[in-house]
């Protein structure tokens, strides 16, 4: 999503020569994907660890200073697998800044949008705390690339919500919404780190404690409160043997008076072809998902809110390309409205509600036909946001000095439903407040592979 935009122990699915394997999701759901793997993570924190596997190989973590945030030193971490695969990521709002993984020529590919410089990401992310535009007027907006979303990820509506009887005013940083925690959400802050490598995977561990009035600045929006309660948090990266990146999370209430609502997510931007490579509208997609939830013009929820996706532009459940319907403003979309869906998001940037809620479970399948790299995602989180790209305006240059435009890349934010503090105990809405001692915690990873041209045509969700 975008500034800009009114924006379990232990589950194996094995590829069996292309026979397909029914998973447990709300239905009958079906799709072939690869081994999915849990792995837990310890916290140490050398610069650099090893860890023999079964194969005699070495997962790696390395670190290099790579500049200074509000005073606080900013790192960047290199975890690499016994494949090769390596993901950087930095203690800055736990950004992803790349992930590479081989295509079917072997050839490492950055799948991951990113920015070069820690600079780029600091003046991106705090571009709306300052009341400037970077690095031009009028462009992209805040990306979030890569980063943590909390407290909330989406929006609130109305930059405000009400809980137990006390009404809390938020940041209104997304036109009259609050969108992912306000002007200085967890994308913005430094994270303490430690890490640790055994056989089953390299982690790296971030660890913030979050203030009650978080999400109100009040130089930008006068008269706000924040969210009630203080909040700490653990998000553990683990890149395992198998090629999954698994984020793990955990937010514990630390009020003993005060209850919260949270909402937390990753937001990486993804391009199979590779981040430099152009459009994503040719790759690939299927989402394990039977509704969607339709916005109205400032992209909060509207009635009916739980919507078919059968005959709409908004069906994945077989996988075809992304691209295929993006355009399809001719085709009904389950509301009655002259302007379509795909109008006001100008492309895909919607939630999708995933069947099977109570399981980690497989949720989507992506695949670049044309180098053979396949991701495949899982969580045990309610639903998952669908964005394109709609808003890179081509004024963002990337890791290798290439422009970022419009449809360049998609996100798969696990999530909450968006604007779920306005419907607390209504039926189909999954809960969202954080009672004072409870502990939140979640769990998404993202597994990549390689597969044949062919493969699309075994993937389905339904």
């Amino acid at each position: 999503m975008h500034v800009y935009r009114f924006v379990r122990d232990r589950l194996y699915v094995a590829i069996l020569g292309g026979v397909l394997i029914a998973l447990a999701a709300g239905g009958s759901a079906f799709a072939v994907a690869h081994h999915a793997r849990r792995t837990g993570a310890g916290a140490r924190s050398p610069a650099r660890q090893r860890a023999k596997s079964s194969s005699g190989k070495l997962p790696t973590i390395t670190k290099k200073v790579w500049g200074s945030a509000d005073g606080q030193t900013v790192d960047l971490f290199t975890l690499r697998n016994q494949k090769g695969m390596t993901v950087k990521i930095t203690n800055y709002g736990g950004v992803v800044q790349s992930i590479q993984v081989p295509n079917r020529q072997g050839k490492l590919t950055d799948v991951a949008l990113g920015f070069p410089k820690l600079a780029d990401y600091v003046d991106d992310f705090t571009q709306g705390a300052n009341n400037t535009s970077w690095p031009i007027p009028g462009g992209s907006g805040d990306t979030y690339f890569g980063a943590i979303i909390g407290r909330y990820a989406n929006r609130i509506a109305n930059a405000s919500f009400t809980l137990n009887g006390t009404t809390y005013k938020l940041d209104a940083n997304n036109g009259p919404n609050t969108l992912h925690g306000g002007y200085l959400g967890w994308n913005t802050h430094v994270w303490s780190a430690g890490t640790s490598v055994t056989s089953s995977g390299a982690a790296l561990k971030l660890t913030a404690s979050f203030p009650a009035g978080e999400g109100c600045l009040p130089s930008r929006s006068p008269g706000c409160t924040g969210f009630p309660a203080p909040v700490a948090a653990t998000v553990v990266y683990t890149l395992t043997p198998s090629d999954q990146l698994q984020i793990s999370y955990a937010a514990t209430n630390e009020s003993t008076t005060d209850a919260t609502v949270i909402n937390l997510t990753n937001h990486t931007y993804f391009n199979l072809g590779g981040q430099a490579s152009g459009s994503v509208y040719n790759q690939l997609l299927a989402i394990n998902s039977d509704k969607y939830m339709p916005t109205n013009v400032n992209q909060i929820p509207e009635s009916p809110y739980f919507v078919s996706v059968h005959g709409t532009p908004y069906d994945f459940r077989t996988m075809h390309s992304i691209g295929k319907y993006i355009r399809a403003t001719n085709m009904p979309d389950g509301t009655s409205g002259t302007i379509r869906q795909l109008q006001f998001a100008h492309g895909y940037d919607n939630n999708w509600i995933l069947n099977g809620y109570g399981s980690y479970r497989l949720v989507a399948v992506a695949q670049d036909s044309s180098n053979g790299v396949t991701l495949w995602e899982y969580t045990d989180q309610p639903g998952v946001q669908l964005y394109t790209g709609n808003f890179l305006v081509g004024d963002l240059t990337g890791t290798t000095g290439t422009a970022y435009r419009q449809g360049d890349a998609f996100t798969l934010e696990t999530q909450h439903y968006p604007d779920t503090p306005h419907h607390i105990g209504q039926a189909g809405w999954p809960s969202v407040v954080l009672d004072p001692g409870a502990t939140f915690k979640s769990k998404t990873a993202y597994k990549f592979g390689i597969e044949g041209p062919k493969f699309s045509s075994s993937v389905h969700f339904k």
